[in-house]
């Protein structure tokens, strides 16, 4: 499997609850905290739905 990095650059204040889960769910909490994470399909639908709040890079 391949593997991205995610970093949180927006935030999630005046989001909707589900938004603030989701980031949650990926391991980000403060803007500027990255994970590591290997992709699969749910993963990826996660990543999609706050890519606007995120920074995605190929590891």
């Amino acid at each position: 499997m391949a593997k991205v990095t995610v970093t949180k650059v927006k935030s999630t204040i005046d989001r909707n609850e589900r938004t603030k889960r989701t980031m949650k769910a990926l391991g980000l909490n403060k803007i500027g905290d990255s994970n590591t994470i290997e992709t699969s399909p749910s993963v990826d639908g996660m990543i999609a739905k706050v890519a606007h709040l995120l920074k995605v890079e190929k590891a």
